[in-house]
């Protein structure tokens, strides 16, 4: 292990901090893009493969789009390396007692630059009233408006939003007025009462006071307000650029930590430290070059060997070979589990598959809780994830909906809560059970009517890495604790494009893992995909009388559970005994949580940089360090064991 190995190592498994003098494996000398000396300047260097279709960071949901945004926008809030939400562009907050009033600070000093880095005007509060009309405007269309809307409701943002859709249906009808007007189908078109931007609930009291107005209690806001969408844009750049905002590197200006300095569509990016941020002492990066590389998947490993590129992703068809390669055996590593996605076996209560498939068996079948836990009971869900982690499959076991070290109320993890504590804890998989499950059900079911073995549809994307074999794992480890004489699963590969559309919007499926990202830093955020009108498993629609009774009785709880905003350990403990009743009933079946970056070389500490579940935090490079080499799989996993006890801490404290 060399010195800078050593240093890492050392300092992550004690006190998770570094020296800030870190090992700069990509230091290079010359001139600047400034004329500045570049002496001993720290370079990072990866490749990519997929390019922008913009940098319009107000409108993009892509997040190979809005990482550039990431790193030369800063927000109101930023985040800690263990997830604590830490003053940025906000210097600081308060709420109303009732949390419907959100009043910030705005940092002075801070500095909107062009990319030359010459101060162009000073960041105030008026930038975020820009933002939010232009934003909820539909003719912009923002692919994260949503935001104003989803739990947060910002007053009037989505009314806005609607009146602006109304006029731009007009607009493209070419019809001036839309009293007694219809569409294209001959219906009528409705009247939206007008609402101007004036109207929303984000006004600027002066320069350097902000104020949000909700239309109810949102004890989470904070945790919003990392989102594209409530990022700042100075008003008359944006009005001067028009539809030509955020085309190229000249049509931004930045307030981060960097510079997009250049920008050569399928050729290279590069972001330089900004000189003029507020918070520069913590940007141990100086410039961030990323080069196109259409094969940048099958090149990168040798330009890591020969020094030319500090990031690799290793694929899993390649991890074996890697790990006992001598000259790479010991740069691969994990990445810290992404809990921004969970996923998640779905039921379907609605069937729309064709007839060969049995749909009205699947009803009856489906309805039935003993079959449901029988099929929860019988997934060896270990197993079906070694497909694609074969080394350690378990760090990507969910056994919750909420995944664990997502959301913490009261200084406690939500999935330690009581209600969810047990499954927290321990493993749905037991064959033994499962045959009792089956047993019960196979004369539950026998008795309503149904046939034997339930077809059991289960489609997968034939363009997801590896979503075939699993899917052959499970049917075959299924069948072979519950018998093919209850159970036939049939796997069948879906459309690669419109996947979503056609199978589990549509409930062409019976039995399917899904997934839902987090929209903010609270456990409502994972009841949204089973409310009602959900597309999701469509139990809301069962006429079954014990089915519509349990959706009733855990709709009652959640809306019971968003009522409760001036206590955290309250809302958190019935918020889990929704999601238990998801769980206890089989509903559904958690499956697991992203796999991050997966295994990588990388030259960066995954753990030193801002880190939630939500957001464009994950995104930035602010907080890094650069080290001559990569970690170890042992090196990283004894730092990540440390991480975790260190941010547990933290996070009480």
């Amino acid at each position: 292990m060399n010195n800078c190995k050593k240093l890492l190592a050392l300092g992550l498994a004690g006190a998770m901090t570094l020296s800030l003098a870190a090992c700069g494996g990509g230091s290079s000398s010359g001139t600047s893009s400034d004329g500045t000396s570049s002496a001993d300047k720290v370079v990072y260097r990866e490749l990519y493969s997929g390019e922008v279709t913009t940098l319009n960071y107000l409108t993009t949901s892509n997040t190979n789009e809005y990482a550039i945004g990431a790193n030369v926008v800063d927000c109101l809030v930023e985040y800690d390396n263990y997830g604590n939400i830490i003053p940025s562009l906000a210097e600081s907050w308060e709420h109303n007692d009732d949390m419907t009033e959100w009043t910030f600070h705005i940092r002075k000093g801070a500095k909107w630059v062009d990319k030359t880095g010459a101060e162009v005007a000073d960041v105030t509060a008026n930038d975020w009233v820009s933002t939010a009309a232009y934003v909820n405007d539909a003719h912009n269309d923002s692919g994260s408006q949503y935001m104003y809307d989803t739990g947060s409701v910002v007053h009037n943002a989505q009314a806005y939003y609607d009146y602006t859709a109304y006029l731009l249906t007009l607009e493209t009808m070419g019809i001036a007025t839309g009293e007694n007007a219809v569409d294209e189908d001959g219906d009528p078109i409705e009247v939206v009462d007008p609402v101007s931007p004036e109207d929303i609930g984000v006004k600027a009291v002066d320069d350097y006071t902000l104020v949000f107005t909700l239309d109810q209690p949102c004890p989470f806001f904070l945790s919003v307000l990392s989102y594209t969408s409530y990022m700042p844009v100075y008003g008359p750049f944006l009005e001067e650029m028009g539809d030509q905002f955020g085309l190229d590197a000249d049509s931004l200006l930045y307030c981060g930590s960097y510079i997009l300095s250049s920008f050569e569509p399928q050729y290279e990016r590069v972001l330089t430290k900004n000189p003029t941020y507020w918070d520069k002492d913590n940007v141990f990066i100086d410039e961030i070059r990323m080069t196109y590389n259409a094969e940048a998947n099958s090149v990168s490993t040798a330009m890591y060997e020969s020094g030319e590129v500090d990031y690799v992703e290793v694929s899993s068809d390649l991890l074996d070979s890697m790990l006992k390669d001598e000259k790479t055996k010991d740069l691969v590593h994990g990445s810290r589990p992404d809990n921004s996605f969970s996923y998640f076996f779905c039921f379907n209560f609605d069937p729309q598959f064709d007839e060969e498939y049995e749909p009205e068996n699947w009803k009856i079948a489906v309805n039935n809780t003993n079959f449901r836990k029988a099929v929860m009971a019988g997934l060896d869900r270990v197993k079906a994830l070694t497909v694609n982690d074969p080394y350690n499959p378990e760090s990507l076991l969910n056994n919750t909906v909420t995944p664990a070290n997502f959301a913490v109320g009261d200084g406690k993890d939500f999935t330690q809560y009581d209600a969810l504590k047990a499954y927290t804890d321990g493993d749905s998989f037991d064959a033994a059970k499962a045959v009792e499950y089956r047993d019960a059900a196979k004369a539950e079911l026998t008795a309503a009517g149904a046939t034997f073995p339930i077809k059991v549809l289960m489609p997968y994307n034939p363009s997801s890495t590896n979503w075939d074999k699993e899917c052959q794992v499970i049917e075959q480890q299924l069948e072979g604790v519950l018998g093919t004489d209850f159970i036939d699963i049939i796997v069948e590969a879906g459309p690669e494009t419109g996947f979503l559309s056609s199978v589990r919007r549509s409930g062409n499926y019976a039995l399917l893992k899904c997934n839902w990202g987090a929209d903010y830093a609270d456990p409502q955020t994972w009841s949204e995909p089973f409310g009602e009108g959900n597309n999701y498993n469509f139990w809301d629609t069962s006429e079954d009388p014990e089915t519509a009774a349990l959706f009733d009785a855990y709709s009652a709880k959640v809306a019971q559970a968003s009522a409760i905003y001036d206590d955290d350990a309250a809302r958190y403990t019935a918020f889990a005994e929704a999601e238990a009743m998801l769980i206890d009933n089989a509903i559904i079946i958690p499956f697991s949580i992203s796999s991050g970056s997966g295994y990588t070389i990388c030259d960066l500490n995954p753990l030193e940089g801002e880190y939630a579940s939500y957001g464009v935090a994950s995104q930035r490079y602010k907080y890094q360090k650069l080290y001559d080499t990569s970690m170890s799989m042992e090196e990283f996993n004894t730092a990540y064991a440390a991480w975790e006890e260190a941010r547990t801490k933290a996070v009480a404290e």
